[in-house]
């Protein structure tokens, strides 16, 4: 459910006999929150408890959730969601799952879902990287989209890029052979980045290419701010990449 907009995320550090701490993970996100709109407490208060999921101490399962086994779509940072709840309307043969830490989105996310009664989207409040290391089991999802995350674009934050070889691995993990890894992003060091990791990780091909980006598939709608930056000029490069083993 909703958590405190000051909270950050809990990391267990454990001390060892000669009282070196144990490495941290980097967090690849910020918590931020303003007050919310009628309609994102609307969100919470009406509809949080069917949509919002917890998952602490739990395994995912796809029927206990939705009713049945269906492809599932994993959106790692959806923003204020209004791309998922797009996603969803389109594809009724597929799940959703959408993590986010920001409550502002969770709450919208909420009241949107909510007023399509969209059976097939759930939302999960937390850190994506913990959440898919302890509650989804390996080879359980089909698709994994990281859209307009947080570029880092200074130097020195470069190392809380969420596309790093780690993380990739773990999403490896997680994906089902043959499950796809999509991203999207308005920054154009970043999208080089992503290409230059994704290209020579483990387990991983490119579905444009070795080298290539790709053509921003139908389903992945334009956002208001895609389509303000096109105007300007703006690029936007997406990466596909399929799990071969």
């Amino acid at each position: 459910m909703m958590t405190d907009s000051s909270a950050t995320t809990e990391v267990t550090v454990e001390i060892n006999a000669e009282t070196k701490p144990h490495p941290r993970r980097i967090m690849t996100f910020m918590r931020r929150s303003s007050v919310f709109t009628t309609s994102q407490q609307q969100g919470i208060d009406e509809f949080g408890e069917h949509y919002l999921l917890e998952t602490e101490g739990k395994a995912f399962d796809a029927t206990a959730i939705f009713g049945r086994v269906a492809p599932l779509t994993v959106e790692i940072g959806f923003g204020m969601g209004y791309s998922l709840i797009t996603m969803a309307e389109a594809a009724p043969e597929r799940d959703f799952i959408g993590i986010e830490i920001h409550p502002n989105g969770i709450a919208q996310i909420c009241y949107e879902a909510g007023q399509k009664q969209l059976p097939n989207l759930r939302v999960i409040d937390g850190d994506a990287l913990g959440i898919l290391e302890n509650y989804f089991a390996d080879q359980s999802i089909d698709t994994v989209q990281l859209y307009f995350a947080d570029p880092w674009p200074k130097k020195k934050h470069h190392k809380r890029r969420f596309v790093q070889t780690h993380n990739m691995q773990l999403i490896r993990q997680k994906l089902k052979v043959g499950g796809i890894f999509h991203a999207a992003t308005d920054w154009e060091h970043y999208a080089q980045c992503m290409l230059d990791v994704l290209d020579v990780a483990e387990g991983f091909s490119n579905c444009a290419g070795k080298g290539h980006f790709a053509e921003r598939p139908d389903y992945r709608p334009l956002t208001k701010f895609e389509v303000r930056g096109q105007n300007l000029g703006h690029g936007v490069w997406d990466v596909l990449f399929r799990k071969d083993s």
